[in-house]
């Protein structure tokens, strides 16, 4: 598929031939690149409604997202660093951070880049529904400082629960998804800086994340 992913898409029994058509079944499974690890799911079998008035049918079922879903968590494709080279709407700081929670702006008096770090802490749980799929991803966030010298320092680290929509059309010849982020919550987990509201820091966090996360997933 890429370089973090591959797919068995082997015949899992032998083809079923009639007059009208041809049935085959394949095993639809994604691993991780190279590693041909055993997948903590169990297929279920499923079937195709019969229709006939196109040359071709395709049937995905949840099985193959799931796998897909745990071969790319396996690789850390779920796992992202949002810094001021990558940030293309603003640069955040500790100075932005501060000016909305006074325990930031009390810890870091001098102005330093901020560093979001972005990591799934399980496997994203993928479900079909009509016309689209679900996710639900739960992870969390690292909040760093950027010292002049390149080192970073922990502010806080926050728990991310996020659940997003996928829809799936054809265009141009090309499969494309669409991703709507339906719910986006946050949890203070650690903080360097003291407690404070997570309610100050969730619009803005919001903010970036749909900004800087969601582009580069959506027409995937």
């Amino acid at each position: 598929i890429d370089d973090l992913a591959e797919v068995d898409y082997s015949l899992s029994s032998l083809p079923a031939v009639f007059q009208p058509f041809i049935d085959l079944d394949l095993k639809g499974t994604v691993f991780p690149a190279g590693n041909y690890t055993s997948s903590p799911y169990v297929v279920a079998p499923f079937t195709v409604t019969d229709q006939s008035d196109s040359m071709l049918y395709l049937a995905f079922s949840e099985y193959f997202f799931q796998t897909s879903s745990f071969a790319y968590y396996t690789a850390g494709a779920f796992n992202t660093t949002i810094a001021e080279e990558t940030c293309y709407y603003f640069n955040i700081s500790t100075e932005i951070f501060g000016s909305i929670i006074p325990e930031v702006a009390k810890y870091s008096v001098t102005p330093y880049p901020v560093m979001l770090k972005l990591m799934a802490t399980e496997i994203p749980a993928i479900s079909l529904e009509q016309d689209s799929f679900t996710v639900e991803i739960q992870g969390s966030m690292e909040v760093l400082a950027v010292l002049p010298d390149s080192t970073t320092q922990l502010l806080f680290t926050t728990n991310v629960a996020a659940n997003s929509s996928i829809s799936l059309n054809i265009f141009d010849q090309k499969l494309m998804g669409s991703l709507c982020l339906n719910r986006l919550q946050f949890s203070l987990a650690h903080s360097n800086v003291g407690f404070f509201e997570i309610s100050l820091l969730e619009n803005i966090l919001s903010y970036i994340l749909q900004t800087e996360v969601i582009p580069s997933v959506n027409g995937k």
